[in-house]
């Protein structure tokens, strides 16, 4: 399976800079990269537009850039036929999104496409965003929200141009659209190539990494009756976050951002119904799936003693078996949903239907 990364960001934003960095720099590594060239008069339409006259050109590391414009689909099963022919050899690939482009459908495509799916594994969707003009582009532009949304790992750019509250406040925004995405400070496209392959944001598995500063703000400001005590398993020295913030000051603060993308987290330490609990969600994902971008949760069934673990896109759902539950873990669920408007009360709810009484 060829692991394949998203970038995507709004114009301006550093998408160039750090494609040329990975496209240049000397680190062994042979990378497919697709421009993703369509119209920007199409950026809703699915990523069907003109016909495809692609051009492939050899980087002197050994990397392809391929510029499309037309079908992302034939331009991925293109360059897998011809890594299979013996006429490309590359090991990985990343796609550049236009500055105006949705990421959904691109994230899709690797989903819903059997020939993409059996060929390519996606691993992560990484947005770029503008420190300086960040929050007036998320204030501006629903598909900014989106693709903070979507993202697995956020990288702020232009950070030299701001000074240090206005940084503060952008990722305070961020870390509550998106906290499962690590937000990093990038200059001038210096981000570690560690930092952006293999991050594995598409795997079933039962790490779920929720930012701590939303989770302390969460119970700081309501009291919920799933809210209970958590076993925190985020690692602190990856996140890249600030955790000395005064959180009081900052609600306070930032009270005046009022995006459509929005995050919020369930848990419980009850066990779920399973039958109860997939009926709900195929229902939530029904009625609410094209405004759900990415959820994801570990989750703790009666008469199952492992962990199941579950994540979506819109309405593609996946679920499996994880790791035992250990007999010194508490057992407990954790889910996040990042969606547009979505009701959380009435998820929520629905939710605390699912437990076993």
């Amino acid at each position: 399976m060829i692991p394949v990364t998203i970038l995507t960001g709004f114009l301006g934003s550093g998408k160039t800079t750090l494609l040329k960095r990975i496209l240049n720099e000397k680190h062994g590594m042979k990378i497919a990269v697709i421009e993703n060239e369509f119209g920007e008069e199409n950026i809703d339409n699915e990523i069907l537009v003109q016909d495809t006259n692609e051009q492939i050109i050899q980087m002197s590391n050994g990397c392809i850039c391929c510029t499309i414009r037309g079908d992302l689909a034939l331009a991925l099963e293109d360059l897998a036929n011809r890594k299979k022919a013996g006429t490309l050899d590359f090991d990985r690939v990343v796609i550049e999104t236009t500055g105006l482009a949705n990421p959904g459908p691109v994230a899709q495509t690797f989903f819903m496409d059997n020939t993409i799916a059996d060929e390519f594994l996606l691993d992560s969707i990484i947005t770029l965003v503008d420190a300086k003009h960040g929050n007036h582009q998320l204030d501006e532009h629903e598909v900014v929200q989106r693709q903070v949304g979507f993202a697995d790992r956020l990288f702020v750019t232009k950070s030299d141009l701001v000074d240090a509250a206005a940084l503060d406040d952008l990722k305070h925004r961020l870390v509550h659209m998106n906290p499962r995405a690590a937000i990093k400070v990038v200059n001038f496209g210096e981000a570690d190539i560690k930092e952006i392959f293999d991050l594995r944001g598409f795997n079933l598995n039962a790490k779920l990494e929720i930012d701590p500063d939303f989770l302390a703000e969460d119970e700081h400001g309501h009291d919920h009756a799933h809210d209970h005590d958590h076993d925190d398993d985020h690692d602190h020295a990856t996140c890249g976050h600030d955790h000395s913030h005064d959180h009081e000051h900052q609600n306070h603060h930032h009270a005046h951002h009022d995006d459509k993308i929005k995050s919020f987290v369930y848990r419980s330490d009850k066990p779920f119904d399973p039958n109860r609990l997939e009926d709900f969600l195929g229902g939530i994902l029904q009625i609410y799936g094209e405004r759900l971008l990415r959820y994801k949760g570990v989750l703790y069934m009666k008469g199952v003693d492992r962990k199941v673990v579950f994540q979506g896109v819109h309405q593609m759902m996946g679920s499996d078996l994880a790791s035992k539950w250990q007999p010194i873990e508490k057992k407990n669920s954790k889910m996040v949903f990042i969606g547009i408007e979505l009701p959380q009360d009435l998820i929520t709810d629905g939710l605390d239907a699912c437990l076993v009484k």
